[in-house]
């Protein structure tokens, strides 16, 4: 064949491409199953850091194993329903009205801390996503841990949701006042303190209000799916 016609051209061009394809589909395989142990295992982290539990990658799965005693998934009337909590998708659950969406609760036994029940959120800052993991206390209301983070919240500023100071705030905060009703948490300006009360509020960011008003509005609109079952759990 001539090297030089438009034939061996287009031939050598073809086989070009398929070889690439290959070796980059390959390379993705490759590379997909460390990527989702990678996913899987801060995953684990988080849901550990809510129950004041930091663990390092190479313990994470062994200690989430030793701490995680069940996990399962409710409807907004507090009922199991089939679907493993592990695996739900927030962002896709979000997508559906809210009497159809899977809601993961994680329970863990601290021995003489007691049962806890960790609720996953997820919502929307200044730049993008936020999302995080709040464990409760066996009454259903009082926050025994909670861990938020970001995908590009801006640094120095909203950012510090993900900080041990703004989170340790949440420790000991109810989400039902005293009469039985959902208030969820108040994420308080320094000009709103006045009227917040401190058992169901936290301070906000410092110069970053969106994002704060962002994990108000993303604790008020997941936890309230969480009220039937909350209630049942008391």
């Amino acid at each position: 064949m001539d090297k030089n016609g438009n034939a061996y051209t287009f031939i050598y061009a073809s086989v070009m491409v398929v070889l690439v394809a290959a070796v980059l589909s390959f390379a993705a395989m490759k590379l997909k199953a460390p990527q989702q142990e990678n996913v899987k295992i801060e995953k684990q982290q988080s849901i550990l850091k809510s129950l004041n539990i930091e663990v390092s990658a190479d313990k994470a799965e062994q200690v989430y194993k030793k701490t995680i005693t069940d996990s399962y998934v409710v409807n907004t009337k507090g009922e199991q329903i089939k679907g493993d909590a592990f695996t739900v998708n927030l962002k896709e659950e979000h997508a559906k009205p809210a009497d159809e969406q899977k809601l993961p609760v994680y329970v863990a036994d601290l021995g003489d801390q007691g049962k806890k029940y960790i609720i996953p959120v997820r919502g929307t800052g200044l730049w993008g996503p936020i999302w995080g993991y709040l464990a409760f206390d066996s009454d259903g209301s009082t926050i025994f841990g909670a861990t938020f983070d970001d995908e590009g919240e801006t640094p120095g500023l909203g950012a510090q949701i993900a900080t041990e100071g703004f989170q340790k705030q949440f420790t000991g905060k109810s989400i039902f006042n005293s009469e039985g009703k959902f208030v969820s948490i108040f994420v308080a300006k320094s000009s709103e303190k006045g009227k917040a009360n401190p058992k169901h509020s936290v301070d906000a960011i410092s110069g970053g209000t969106i994002t704060s008003k962002g994990l108000q509005k993303m604790l008020q609109v997941d936890l309230s799916k969480y009220t039937e079952f909350f209630k049942k759990i008391r």
